[in-house]
């Protein structure tokens, strides 16, 4: 508790139906926290207890948390600029009167939010800094199985996972026919995800575009086109590539056939008898 920034503690508490009332205080030794809280009902209940504090290194700003919940709703919450305390319920009323009239120990609660806090903060993000400030950015690719199945905007291998992604038309965030994937993980630690986008005119395809968005990171704008689609459909050859590999086979077989009776040629005239099984190895 003493160096916890952004602490959240939950206790449940178990009042049998016989309990009349109970009083709960919970007071840390360097006086971070003194509440009273008392109950008379049974069952099972939940309190909770946050302690933290937010460092914006850019803007120079620092924001700190004292608060209280009772079954998850607000009990009691400390005022940072103001050293008091706010109670949004009427049951709080007395608690809000004995804080606020602690005032060495609402001095010493702004201390430890507003510098002790902040000190543990930094040294926890730079012993941390390898993974909390990494940023790993995606390959993003357009895939669709056949030409009337959905068109899948894939991105993998980028981190953190706290990513989005979606398709937009003219400039307008999309919703409708949008398939939204889940971030799943890669085997190196990186993340992946998709997201489908269906019932789209061949002569609408220039309208959309994929986005990926990584806080830190460039967005990855996608067109939708048909040349970046990968498929899984087997692409036939051009026809020129066909007449091409036609005429080289047929030269081929040409030259074959014309070298084979040249050779018959040259037997005959030097009065050898031709080699019938020669002739046909050499056709064959």
């Amino acid at each position: 508790v003493k160096r916890g920034c952004g602490l959240c503690v939950g206790m449940g508490l178990s009042f049998p139906a016989a309990s009349a009332s109970l009083s709960l205080s919970i007071r840390s030794k360097h006086r971070c926290l003194f509440t009273t809280i008392s109950v008379s009902v049974s069952g099972v209940h939940v309190y909770q207890w946050m302690v933290g504090c937010e460092w914006d290194d850019d803007a120079k700003e620092v924001k700190g948390y004292y608060q209280d919940g009772y079954d998850g709703e607000d009990f009691i919450a400390f005022d940072l600029k103001t050293k008091t305390w706010i109670a949004p319920t009427p049951q709080a009323l007395i608690s809000r009167q004995k804080l606020d009239n602690e005032k060495a120990g609402n001095t010493q609660r702004k201390q430890y939010l507003t510098e002790i806090c902040v000190d543990w903060l930094k040294k926890y993000v730079n012993y941390g800094s390898s993974s909390l400030l990494r940023k790993e950015p995606p390959s993003v690719s357009l895939l669709q199985k056949t030409p009337s199945s959905p068109v899948s905007c894939h991105a993998t291998g980028f981190y953190p996972h706290r990513a989005a992604m979606l398709w937009r038309k003219d400039g307008e965030d999309l919703y409708e026919g949008v398939d939204q994937g889940e971030i799943l993980p890669n085997h190196d630690g990186t993340f992946q995800m998709s997201v489908d986008l269906s019932s789209v005119k061949p002569e609408d395809r220039g309208k959309y575009e994929c986005v990926f968005q990584l806080l830190g990171v460039k967005d990855i704008v996608i067109k939708l086109d048909k040349s970046v689609i990968k498929t899984n459909e087997e692409k036939s050859p051009p026809l020129i590539a066909i007449i091409i590999a036609i005429i080289i086979a047929a030269v081929a077989v040409l030259a074959l056939v014309i070298a084979a009776v040249g050779f018959f040629i040259y037997r005959k005239k030097s009065g050898e008898k031709p080699n019938h099984r020669r002739r046909l190895f050499l056709l064959f």
